[in-house]
């Protein structure tokens, strides 16, 4: 059987030569070739793809035009992919290539995908680790599909889960979430974390916050239901203190007072219907970019 392994790369210069090497010896022992995406790195990453090209036949690459993120990369190397199985993993390390020989293993035992995911976050900052469980939590409880919590894109998939995730043709994609939409028979490896060997990670904790909404509004309208229900519910506080206002001026009068609660009042509601609308706004976004049809992603240079 032949395998292909996708290595999504964007500023990885100091642990390519490192991770291939790794790669190459725990598959010493199958028919593989791997296919580098360079997601527009500003550092040498791809001239060190392109030397390793030169020295080992079965190392393949593209490079983008930009840097078009994660994703893009992710979906350029699956439909660049042709081997019966493929492999997706990252290059800074933080998915072991230890685990390869395991994950082979338990595909041939009839399983469609062998995922993995981290049992600890150890090393990583607090915040970013408590705003990962928040998310999972907050997506597992309004979306349809289950997203484990820990889960890496690091996986091993059959030739037929990979058409699968390419038939799903969406602009903007969150790859965890649709690894699960599609479904298939799964089994998850545990590990735990691995820092990364060498540089920093090129997400920051904002473009976490940012990834993650792109999940919720990609997999669950949760937030329009949510803001549907506020907006029930102050439409009934409003027309209640409307009877309150008026019954309470018919009886004693229209004394001028209770301006500061009615400010607060004002700036409260005022205050949720700004989120609602922010929550229209983040799908009405999303129908705009999928409805321009532009690509995911532009090739510069490919091998």
């Amino acid at each position: 059987m032949s395998m292909d392994i996708v290595v999504p790369c964007y500023n990885e210069e100091k642990v390519l030569t490192q991770f291939f090497e790794e790669v190459n010896y725990q598959m010493k022992d199958y028919e593989w070739k791997i296919i580098f995406v360079d997601d527009g790195s500003q550092d040498n990453t791809l001239n060190i793809i392109k030397k390793l090209s030169n020295e080992f036949t079965n190392i393949k690459y593209l490079s983008f035009s930009r840097n078009f993120g994660k994703e893009a990369a992710i979906y350029a190397g699956l439909q660049y992919s042709t081997g019966d199985y493929v492999i997706l993993m990252d290059a800074d390390m933080q998915d072991p290539p230890y685990l390869i020989p395991q994950m082979i293993d338990e595909i041939k035992k009839g399983n469609d995908i062998v995922a993995t995911r981290r049992v600890t976050r150890k090393g990583e900052p607090f915040l970013r680790s408590f705003g990962a469980r928040t998310f999972y939590k907050l997506i597992n409880k309004f979306s349809d599909v289950e997203i484990v919590d820990g889960a890496r894109d690091y996986r091993i998939m059959k030739r037929e889960v990979v058409d699968s995730v390419l038939d799903l043709k969406e602009y903007n994609r969150f790859s965890k979430g649709i690894f699960q939409w599609v479904g298939y028979k799964t089994k998850w490896i545990e590990y735990e974390n691995v820092a990364r060997k060498e540089g920093e990670s090129s997400w920051s904790f904002w473009e976490l916050v940012k990834y993650s909404i792109e999940g919720l509004v990609s997999f669950t309208t949760a937030p329009l239901h949510i803001a549907t229900i506020f907006g029930f519910i102050f439409s009934v506080i409003a027309f209640i203190a409307l009877l309150y206002i008026v019954i309470r001026t018919m009886i004693f009068g229209n004394p001028v007072d209770g301006w500061p609660s009615l400010a607060s009042i004002i700036l409260f509601i005022g205050g949720i219907q700004l989120l609602t609308i922010g929550i229209l706004g983040q799908y009405l976004s999303k129908i705009y970019l999928e409805s321009k049809r532009r690509p995911v992603y532009i090739i510069r240079e490919n091998d």
